[in-house]
């Protein structure tokens, strides 16, 4: 099989014109090509008059070595056609099932049912070796309805909402499937597999920009739930771990203690937690696990028409069914020495309540598969450091996050309303004492208000500075009837759990911290990558065999 990179063909080119690139690309007869199929496709739209798709495409043709050495040797420094990689996973551990039904066997604990969870209990799953996932949260169509609670009614359910429960954070986001980690084994696209088999569409395959929506992500984690336990797999909701099970003298893990008092024995210990799981954390601590504090960000989101984020980005193009809704992604570096980005941009989505804590308020972003909302949000946040915005201590983070947090609370009147600020105002450094022709789609409600007094000095300038430069890039980011509604505080874990080669704990033998919340994940797909690598490396413990190469 061959792969051809970079084939760039015009927004509106007929189908037949895909083949005719690859065999002009090839330099081969029609019957020669025998069949090829789309590994990616993306656009450049650089020129927005003559906006381009750009494919990757995997295909098969008759006398492949000839074929491709020819192209080699009349291009000797062109890198667009190779041989296709192997992008097959092997499970590391055949005997699972035999090493499962040995006497004493402890099966292996995960902690989480969000993307790195269900990943690794996937994984575990189909290995034989019958994990047990315990999640704090409810399953994901109870989850929901508190989830719905909170949005309709002003309800906070602590141990159900966006951010705890079957699914993890992702659930209620925009979904999106794609990252910029390292993935030299191809972990991302058998993740992607498996998410197709559980009812994702297969265009997330090949899209370069995929994204799947809250009610579809929803479907699927049933589906990889019903796997798990059809291989031997179980799931315990509503189930939080309070404490470690340690072999006294050495720390090790024997097993984990729930806040119903149960004691659960096992030997391989999967914390595959959220950023959100402060009172997590705290425990870990306590028991002696080694963290260290991680830089993360704070800031608004902020919502524009999604016509007017179309037209900047696509010109003519805009509203085209293969461009779909446009996104954006913006830096600048601030005078004051501050990074500002956009995060987590949700084209044609709804800007979500996400507290997990009483008298809190959290924003983030969510859209359906469709992502026809009216509006375009994202995160516009700001980087922060450990020593220097707050004391070098790992829960120092989620000490600063909570401070602002309140202070949101407080200046949304204290009913999980949010603060929202029209962005002329905001800029002219006055309070928002009514709201314009954005509509914003926070829900259950905003309350017009001055943000400043909901974020650090440094952020506000820093946001100040941005936006203006935004919009240049941009026609539209600074309208004056934009809308920012505060705050955002979750955009990763404020800390790291550090493990070794083997996927350990350095300080606590027998606990693999994995995923977002342990700091080495940040989105649905990198978390699901980790928790095939977690996987990996508790069954080739369990099986006596050397961890290598798996990227931890």
């Amino acid at each position: 099989m061959l792969r051809l990179t970079e084939l760039r063909l015009p927004l509106d080119h007929p189908p037949e014109a895909l083949e005719e690139a690859v065999r002009a690309r090839l330099d081969v007869a029609p019957d020669a090509l025998e069949h090829f199929s789309v590994f990616r496709r993306g656009h450049d739209a650089r020129r927005r008059s003559a906006i381009m798709l750009v494919y990757t495409v995997d295909c098969a043709v008759r006398d492949e070595a000839a074929v491709l050495a020819r192209y080699q040797a009349a291009h000797p420094k062109d890198p667009h056609v190779t041989l296709a990689p192997d992008m097959v996973w092997r499970s590391p551990v055949a005997e699972g099932a035999a090493l499962a039904s040995r006497p004493g066997y402890v099966r292996p604990v995960v902690i989480g049912a969000g993307p790195c969870g269900f990943m690794a209990a996937l994984m575990l799953a189909r290995m034989g070796l019958r994990p047990l996932v315990l999640e704090r949260g409810k399953v994901v169509r109870e989850r929901t309805v508190d989830t719905f609670a909170l949005w309709r009614r002003g309800v906070l359910t602590p141990e159900s909402n966006v951010q705890f429960g079957e699914g993890g954070a992702g659930t209620f986001s925009d979904g999106k499937l794609y990252s910029q980690v390292r993935d030299p084994r191809f972990l991302g696209r058998k993740v992607l597999e498996e998410f197709v088999k559980a009812g994702a569409p297969e265009e997330i395959l090949y899209l370069a920009h995929p994204h799947i929506g809250t009610f579809r992500l929803v479907s699927m984690v049933e589906h990889i739930r019903a796997e798990i336990e059809a291989a031997g797999g179980e799931y315990r909701f509503g189930t939080r771990v309070d404490g470690l099970v340690q072999e006294p003298g050495t720390g090790r893990v024997k097993g984990v203690r729930t806040a119903s008092g149960e004691v659960i024995a096992s030997d391989h210990v999967v914390m595959a937690v959220g950023h959100s799981a402060r009172d997590t954390f705290a425990m870990l601590q306590q028991a002696g696990v080694q963290m260290q504090a991680k830089p993360f960000s704070i800031g608004v989101r902020i919502e524009h028409p999604q016509s007017v984020i179309d037209t900047a980005q696509f010109g003519p193009s805009a509203g085209n069914a293969l461009l779909g809704a446009a996104e954006y992604r913006l830096v600048h570096h601030a005078s004051n020495g501050r990074g500002v980005y956009s995060f987590c941009m949700c084209p044609g989505g709804t800007v979500v309540a996400a507290a997990s804590e009483e008298g809190q308020v959290v924003t983030n972003g969510m859209s359906q598969y469709s992502r026809a909302e009216r509006n375009a949000n994202s995160g516009m946040v700001v980087d922060l450091r450990p020593g220097e915005d707050y004391p070098d201590d790992p829960l120092a983070g989620m000490a600063f996050q909570r401070h602002w947090e309140r202070k949101a609370f407080e200046a949304g009147g204290g009913n999980y309303k949010a603060p929202a600020q029209r962005v002329g105002d905001f800029l002219a450094g006055r309070p928002s004492t009514t709201l314009g022709a954005v509509v914003p789609s926070y829900k259950p409600g905003v309350t017009p208000a001055d943000l400043s007094t909901c974020l650090p000095e440094f952020a506000v300038a820093a946001l100040r500075e941005a936006l203006p430069l935004f919009d240049r890039k941009l026609k539209g980011f600074a309208m004056d009837d934009a809308v920012m509604t505060g705050v955002e505080t979750r955009t990763s874990s404020p800390l790291r759990i550090p493990r070794g080669a083997d996927g350990q704990s350095l300080s606590t033998p027998g606990l693999y911290p994995a995923g977002e919340g342990a700091g080495y994940a940040g989105g649905i797909l990198s978390a699901g990558i980790d928790g095939i690598r977690i996987a990996e490396a508790v069954a080739m413990d369990i099986a006596g065999k050397p961890v290598e190469g798996l990227g931890l």
